[in-house]
């Protein structure tokens, strides 16, 4: 199994507001990102499971081709800053996606 971060130029997480953290996956190319998706490893109850969460926690998963990019928010279990917080920013909150099988082989073309 390929993980994410071998394939994908950027993983990352921000706050969208108080109460949701959205993500970014970001591929250099377009092939690996076809491979990706074509592989389907990534997806919305794989994303579900990595972060423990129901599905209704999780606020959209897309592909966007255009972009070479999967997009997805989750909701915050607390609010930014409020007690019991830990990542005000929410810029840490991308780290399970790093080891996440996303291709059965380690050739993107294959």
């Amino acid at each position: 199994m390929t993980p994410l971060h071998e394939l994908a130029d950027v993983i990352r997480s921000k706050n969208a507001g108080p109460f949701i953290v959205t993500f970014d996956i970001l591929f250099a190319s377009e092939e690996t990102f076809e491979a990706v998706r074509a592989a389907g490893m990534i997806n919305r109850s794989a994303v579900c499971e990595r972060y423990g969460v129901s599905d209704n926690e999780l606020l959209g998963f897309e592909y966007y081709p255009f972009a070479r990019a999967i997009k997805f928010s989750l909701k915050r279990p607390v609010g930014s800053g409020g007690p019991g917080d830990f990542d005000c920013y929410g810029a840490q909150q991308h780290a399970p996606l790093l080891d996440m099988p996303a291709l059965p082989d380690s050739s993107p073309g294959d």
